[in-house]
């Protein structure tokens, strides 16, 4: 990669910080022209830097798809197969309950193309398998599917809208309901 001149790179980092700020906000309906009217540049340096919203997308989310990444890889690595998948469950909606816009970008991931529908698709597997070692052994209903997972982490969105104060006690609660009803008992 060719490295930005500081000025540029200014302007990149302010696009990225209104673009996070605002999609975490008010989700993915955000127009690129009040992202680029936050961050103080034109449309056209907006999209000099990110050529397509898939990019700026991509961009905006790296450091969560990486936490996501984290979190899901060390629910793998867990011996008890339900425990393994409560603690991704966890803080999947823990990391959620902080931005509207990751929780759409990675439910609509299939539709898009880009760096996000890829770790998406990698992530959803490695779930499937933790789920299905649950299923085995007996803790996770047998009906479980990923699309329970997705409906549940995008009902959670709305969290990212409490108060900040509350925002992680609410968090906590949903998983525990969650987890409740997902339960073999």
């Amino acid at each position: 990669m060719t490295r930005l001149r500081s000025d540029a790179q200014e302007n990149r980092e302010r696009i990225l910080t209104a673009a996070q700020e605002l999609f975490s906000r008010d989700g993915l309906d955000v127009g690129m022209r009040e992202i680029a009217r936050r961050a103080g540049v034109g449309p056209a340096t907006l999209y000099r830097r990110f050529p397509t919203r898939d990019a700026l997308i991509d961009e905006a989310f790296a450091e969560q798809m990486r936490t996501c990444r984290s979190i899901v890889e060390s629910g793998r690595t867990e011996p008890d197969p339900w425990e393994g998948f409560a603690s991704i469950l966890r803080w999947l909606i823990e990391v959620n309950s902080h931005s509207r816009g990751f929780v759409d970008a990675f439910s609509t991931a299939d539709a898009r193309s880009g760096t996000l529908a890829v770790h998406r698709r990698e992530l959803l597997a490695t779930i499937d398998e933790v789920a299905e070692r649950a299923r085995r052994d007996g803790r996770l209903r047998q009906d479980f599917t990923l699309s329970d997972l997705l409906m549940l982490l995008s009902t959670g969105r709305t969290i990212a809208s409490f108060p900040e104060a509350g925002r992680a006690r609410a968090a906590a609660r949903f998983a525990t309901l969650a987890l409740d009803a997902l339960s073999a008992r």
